[in-house]
């Protein structure tokens, strides 16, 4: 009955209106690249200052919620993640949008956003002290393995050549390596040069390697972006449901997945999405129809990665150790409010807490309707804009955003030079996402060797250290699993066809 009351809470019309201003804005700001979640979430953390503890945490994790979903709008619109939990949403979702069912995607961007996010809130609410002991069991050599499997996973999801893939995954490790060590503060591959001390920031490598070679494609051909469908409305919300209903073990399975990998602290929503693609893309009778506009493709990656959104805060309120980038800032402004993590949230401060999940809960099921309604004109706006307006905009937008985000021209150099390079390494089957993907896991997998090693050597016993945990072992396995069974698979598919074709020889 307290549950209860602490809920009803979120219904006043204060937080009511303080979720829909969160999620509206969150949206907006997330489906511009280069203006993250992260930045959404701190920029507005002063505003909140004056506000009562659980009004000021529902703005915030209703922002937080509308980024993450809105990231989705120019990765299927454009082809540029607008966060970088979206890399796995352009797989299928741009192709979607180039054969004319741009709306038909959004939509069910936005469905299976609503069903992650409320499978992630309710094992925030129920599940909470349970699994955060789960993460309390990953020290650095986990990290190290977790961030391999996540290689492992999208170097096997490239289309053209595994080969490729792992190419891709190589260089973006390499890219990682560039300035300051994280442990040891050693300064590498900078050649002299001042513009290369800080690194190559993330968002500012996926803006260039994403929006660029779409930019320079925009240019160089004279066919319309996306095609447009006449009977495309913009909202296809029945025909949606029925794809959604008919994946929804896809969406459940990847609402798990997205949860369970939140509450390791620095997973974060890309590893989700793409270990939900590629178990979706793994059970699936069609796994080649996957990376050309399949639509279990999107429900899988939009689902996990609105799940790591409840999920990452059971760490963070928990424990006081954030899931993710956000939820540090959320972390911050809980501090500022003279609030204490732990099981104190859950005793001495319930009424906070449960009214704040009750209001992350609501925030979820605003994205439904405020999701099909800016995604229908997010789409209409995108086919209707013509190209001369379209590609200074994209681009004014690209330069600004990765400004933004370390006030920084050197990053805009950067972020220009990595959309020449990924232009022409598209052109010969170099996809994107691994280099990326090389990039966001390599100082995990850095982090994580180093640390691993030195407790190694310091216990005596390196090669026990990375190999003698159960959980090591397990994803070891997995990463395993994840490389060689594409290429059995493939191996058994021809091998069935020639058997096939031998017995038609035979019997003709």
């Amino acid at each position: 009955m307290e549950l209860i009351t602490h809920a009803l809470g979120a219904l006043s019309p204060l937080n009511l209106a303080l979720a829909l201003l969160g999620v509206t804005a969150g949206i907006v700001i997330g489906a511009l690249p280069g203006l993250s979640a992260t930045m959404a979430v701190a920029v507005l953390v002063p505003v909140t200052f004056g506000m009562a503890p659980e009004s000021a945490l529902i703005m915030l994790g209703a922002i937080y919620t509308g980024a993450i979903y809105g990231g989705s709008y120019s990765a299927i619109l454009v082809n540029t993640p607008g966060t970088p939990s979206a890399i796995a949403t352009t797989f299928d979702g741009y192709p979607m949008a180039q054969r004319g069912d741009g709306d038909l995607a959004v939509t069910l961007s936005t469905i299976a956003s609503v069903v992650g996010g409320l499978v992630g809130v309710l094992a925030l609410l129920l599940l909470a002290p349970l699994l955060a002991q789960v993460a309390l069991s990953f020290g650095p050599v986990e990290y190290f393995w977790l961030a391999i499997f996540g290689l492992t996973l999208i170097s096997a999801l490239s289309e053209d050549s595994t080969l490729k893939g792992f190419m891709g995954a190589g260089l973006g490790l390499l890219l990682s390596t560039v300035g300051v060590a994280v442990i040891g503060g050693d300064i590498r591959y900078t050649y002299g040069m001042p513009v290369l001390l800080g690194g190559i920031e993330t968002v500012s490598a996926l803006i260039g390697l994403y929006c660029i070679p779409v930019l320079i494609d925009l240019v160089a051909t004279p066919a319309a972006h996306l095609k447009v469908d006449d009977a495309s409305r913009g909202v296809r919300f029945r025909e949606g449901l029925g794809e959604a209903i008919r994946g929804k073990w896809n969406l459940l399975r990847s609402a798990t997945i997205g949860t369970g990998v939140a509450i390791l602290p620095g997973a974060g929503g890309s590893i989700a999405s793409l270990v939900s693609y590629s178990e979706a893309r793994r059970v699936a009778k069609d796994p080649g129809s996957f990376g050309k506009g399949n639509p279990q493709g999107v429900l899988a990656t939009e689902s996990a990665n609105n799940a790591t959104v409840g999920g990452g805060f059971i760490p963070t309120l928990v424990l006081g150790i954030p899931g993710t980038p956000p939820d540090a800032v959320i972390l911050g402004a809980l501090l500022v409010q003279g609030f204490r993590t732990g099981l104190e949230l859950f005793t001495t401060n319930a009424g906070i807490t449960y009214t704040f999940v009750a209001g992350l809960f609501l925030a979820t099921c605003l994205l439904l309707p405020l999701g099909l309604l800016i995604g229908r004109y997010a789409f209409k706006s995108i086919i209707a804009i013509p190209k001369a307006l379209l590609v200074p905009t994209i681009a004014f937008m690209t330069v600004i955003g990765t400004y933004a985000i370390r006030n920084s021209a050197s990053d805009v150099m950067i972020m220009l030079c990595l959309g020449v390079v990924g232009w022409v390494l598209n052109r010969y089957g170099f996809r994107p996402s691994p280099i990326v993907l090389g990039l966001i896991l390599g100082p995990i997998a850095e982090q994580g060797f180093v640390q691993g090693f030195l407790m190694g050597r310091a216990s005596g016993s390196v090669v026990g250290t990375f190999f003698g945990g159960p959980i090591s072992l397990t994803i070891i396995a997995l990463s395993l699993l994840s490389v060689f069974y594409p290429l059995v698979k493939a191996r058994r598919v021809a091998k069935r066809q020639g058997n096939n074709s031998l017995n038609e020889e035979v019997s003709s």
